[in-house]
């Protein structure tokens, strides 16, 4: 079981930065691989970006280059780091957990077993 809480969401103007965090309680974090999701209103929930065990990384591309996902093993965190953000970003925005077991697409909704309450980020123009 892993229970997820972020943090780090808020008002920016476009061009700027926010770094989401999201901290993962449970002794076995290592073993899992996170994820970071996003729903704007009325939209369906689409896939940001994934961080694997192994520390490969995964990227939709309309954030490639722009946001970086990384991972904390001692602090059982995964961030991520939003620069030159734009209007569109904006979403309510959940981190996600799969174990190392799990298999299919990192890409996938369904392939994540555990959800954070998620954070809002609003870009404003």
């Amino acid at each position: 079981q892993v229970q997820l809480g972020e943090s780090g969401g808020g008002l920016v103007q476009a061009g700027g930065s926010l770094r989401l965090s999201c901290a993962a309680s449970g002794r076995t974090f290592s073993s899992y691989a996170l994820g970071w999701f996003r729903q704007a209103p009325g939209k369906e929930r689409e896939f940001v970006a994934a961080i694997s065990w192994s520390t490969s990384t995964y990227y939709a591309d309309s954030v490639k280059g722009r946001f970086t996902i990384s991972r904390d093993s001692i602090k059982s965190t995964v961030y991520l780091q939003m620069n030159s953000l734009k209007p569109e970003d904006t979403a309510v925005y959940y981190c996600a957990a799969r174990s190392r077991a799990a298999s299919g697409s990192y890409y996938s909704v369904q392939n994540y077993d555990y959800w954070g309450q998620g954070t809002q980020v609003t870009v404003s123009s």
